[in-house]
């Protein structure tokens, strides 16, 4: 039986909750029919350490596949992140205090990583599912991009494929009228579509997923 491992950030800036640790907490231990297992691993929203928790994980779970998900306000579906890039700028200080500014993720790494997702697939099935979703081109420079670009590098050899999936508030974390949210119920199911979709597609589909800036 195939393994996805999925991680979830705890919350962060000063949110009661994080959405991304909601959802995993639910899908720990589901079965994909015919496909496999989700195993779970809570993150925490530290510099370095972040990294060191999801690379543990992957030694001891030797998964087929590794979703990240964490929160990104402001989004308006759940996003598939296509690229992480070599850079820590962040804006917020991280669960332990530190604020790390214009300074590598990996001293002397590449400039970028690409998710080894099927990223279009996933948005598309979602989008079948009614669950809003789009491909996303820049997963920040805060502790989401710093583990996304962490772990890709740590895999940069391996046959595991990786990449990092944002989602939006719950509605109960919207403060203003027209901030964009979602429910729990979707999270879930989104990312549960996103990790069938990694086990069942091997080679993405060619689709346009651009933006014009």
């Amino acid at each position: 039986m195939k393994t996805v491992l999925i991680s979830g950030f705890e919350p962060f800036g000063g949110m009661p909750l994080n959405p991304a640790l909601e959802a995993i907490r639910v899908l720990t231990g589901t079965e994909l029919p015919d496909l496999g297992v989700i195993k779970t691993v809570t993150v925490p929203v530290v510099h370095r350490t972040s990294i060191a928790t999801v690379i543990s994980a992957i030694d001891d779970n030797e998964p087929d596949a590794v979703i990240m998900v964490g929160l990104a306000p402001g989004r308006i579906g759940i996003m598939p992140e296509r690229i992480a890039i070599n850079m820590d700028d962040f804006r917020l200080v991280d669960n332990e205090g530190n604020q790390i500014i214009d300074q590598p993720v990996v001293d002397g790494g590449p400039a970028a990583y690409f998710s080894t997702l099927p990223v279009k697939a996933m948005v598309q099935e979602m989008r079948r599912a009614g669950i809003p979703a789009a491909v996303s081109n820049s997963a920040g420079t805060f502790v989401c991009n710093h583990l996304f670009y962490g772990v890709m590098h740590e895999l940069r050899d391996s046959h595991i494929r990786a990449g990092f999936i944002h989602v939006p508030l719950l509605p109960g974390q919207a403060i203003k009228a027209d901030e964009p949210s979602m429910s729990l119920e979707r999270i879930i199911k989104g990312i549960s579509i996103c990790a069938e979709t990694v086990l069942s597609v091997q080679k993405d589909i060619f689709v346009s997923g651009g933006e014009i800036a």
